[in-house]
């Protein structure tokens, strides 16, 4: 979706990025992350192969934020998740923001208490699924926050 974001944001009224892998060529340049070099056969090496990392860095949604006109975007991520660091999609929101031209929301919910799967626990997971149900609601017109 970060991609897309990119590419055409105005196909969708909003997105809803959960754990989004966004910040792929840095990720996949930095050996160290425990991750990153068994993800190298499916993502490429962009250290030792040039080709791959101009691939990488073509579609790399981090990379390729720019002034324009985002949807509507709530971003949720995990504290202690090991697949997509909490600062992947902070890094990719705070880009965003300061090059969205609308004024359409862009949102970043970090749950300090989940890694990439979500929050555990089945009631816990029904609220996840209501925050992004209310916010679809919210973009749509379908219902309004009340500030009193």
């Amino acid at each position: 979706m970060g991609a897309i974001a990119n590419m055409d944001p105005g196909m969708f009224l909003g997105i809803i990025a959960d754990v989004p892998f966004v910040d792929v060529l840095n990720t996949m340049l930095d050996k160290d992350l425990p991750l990153t070099p068994p993800e190298w056969p499916e993502w490429g090496n962009p250290i030792e192969n040039k080709e791959e990392f101009e691939i990488i860095h073509a579609y790399s949604p981090y990379e390729n934020v720019k002034a324009q006109a985002y949807p509507h975007i709530l971003v949720n991520a995990g504290l202690t998740d090991p697949r997509v660091t909490y600062w992947e999609p902070a890094k990719w929101v705070a880009r965003l923001r300061t090059q969205n031209t609308s004024q359409n929301l862009i949102l970043l919910r970090t749950n300090m208490k989940a890694g990439h799967g979500g929050a555990s626990g089945r009631f816990e997971q029904l609220k996840e699924t209501a925050i992004n149900y209310a916010f679809a609601l919210l973009i749509s017109g379908k219902t309004q926050i009340k500030t009193h």
